[in-house]
């Protein structure tokens, strides 16, 4: 598999991630030996990077990966990413403090059974503390050895924009932002108002999150939904619910018919599209069976002819006013 930059660093990973969001969740995701399969599928696919995060499977994700790595792939060959931030608190979502933050970072060590990560990024942006109190977090981790690169995630424009520029001002003293992780793709393109600009400009790689949208540009709820997929579980139903309106169904039938002339499936072509934008480092795929990782990992040799990235850009277009539209010309 290809590898890239994770944006302007040395640190290089493979341009398909695989994700654990579902690990450690008995109902929604892969047990111990699916998992396993997955993981073993994906490293010998010349697959590097793995996400995680603390608040994963309440923990079991992490844990469940550190029992896999070293015995089953060896650690030096994984590029393992997670996050920490995310609290499961209802007065709280998330916990920015330089205190949380290293202290979750050493619980996540722990549980992967590793002294280090190579990328440890805050998982959302926290207004009830100081942003310079957060990235000194990153910088702490990094100078400490517990993290090889830092990023962000969940972080809007401004937000980004604010945290790179604070890590540059500076050089050598503060770590520089490796990437941004954000939900991304052809039902969802919002990271293009002002995510995305504002990372290509500073250097930052994104790492889209739900590049498949949420399951949904597969093509596999177009005739209903099936009784095993996320749509159906009591969970994770309201996760895909918002992707499957009319104007979304939309663009699934455009996908369907790009894949249909190009003798692909419509997986293979949405993930190609969002693989292949400008900024675009890395896609993290999950998947609830080893059949389904392997599908997504399919993906390699094919680039989108021109036209088709076009005839999908015009299809799945946001709607952006102002401030973006050139109000001059009206």
């Amino acid at each position: 598999m290809e590898q890239r930059h994770l944006g302007r660093t040395g640190l290089r990973v493979s341009r398909i991630g695989l994700g654990t969001l579902t690990w450690g969740r008995s109902a929604e995701g892969p047990d111990e030996a699916g998992a396993a399969e997955q993981l073993k599928a994906f490293w010998e696919a010349g697959g590097t990077l793995v996400d995680t995060a603390d608040v994963y499977g309440g923990g079991e994700a992490e844990y469940l990966l550190g029992q896999l790595v070293g015995k089953l792939v060896p650690r030096r060959e994984l590029v393992i990413a997670t996050k920490s931030g995310s609290v499961r608190d209802p007065d709280r979502r998330c916990d920015g403090s330089r205190g949380h933050l290293l202290a979750a970072l050493d619980d996540s060590l722990a549980r992967l059974d590793t002294d280090y990560v190579d990328l440890w990024q805050v998982h959302a942006f926290d207004p009830a503390t100081p942003l310079e109190e957060t990235l000194q977090a990153l910088d702490l981790a990094v100078t400490s050895g517990r993290a090889r690169y830092a990023g962000v995630a969940g972080f809007s424009g401004w937000q980004l924009a604010k945290a790179a520029t604070w890590q540059l001002a500076a050089p050598g003293a503060r770590t520089r932002l490796a990437s941004t992780q954000m939900e991304y793709s052809l039902l969802q393109r919002g990271v293009e108002r002002e995510v995305l600009p504002a990372a290509l400009d500073l250097g930052v790689g994104l790492l889209p999150s739900s590049p498949l949208g949420r399951g949904v540009l597969t093509g596999k709820y177009r005739a209903g939904t099936p009784t095993d997929s996320r749509a159906a579980s009591q969970t994770l139903a309201a996760f895909v619910d918002p992707y499957l309106d009319e104007a979304s169904g939309r663009i699934v039938d455009a996908v369907a018919t790009a894949a249909h002339g190009l003798a692909v499936t419509p997986l293979q072509v949405a993930l190609a599209w969002v693989r292949d934008r400008p900024g675009v480092v890395a896609p993290i795929v999950g998947a609830r069976t080893p059949a389904q990782l392997v599908a997504a990992l399919s993906v390699e040799a094919l680039s989108l002819p021109e036209e088709i990235c076009r005839a999908l850009d015009d299809v799945s277009a946001p709607v952006h006013r102002y401030p973006d539209q050139d109000w001059s010309t009206l």
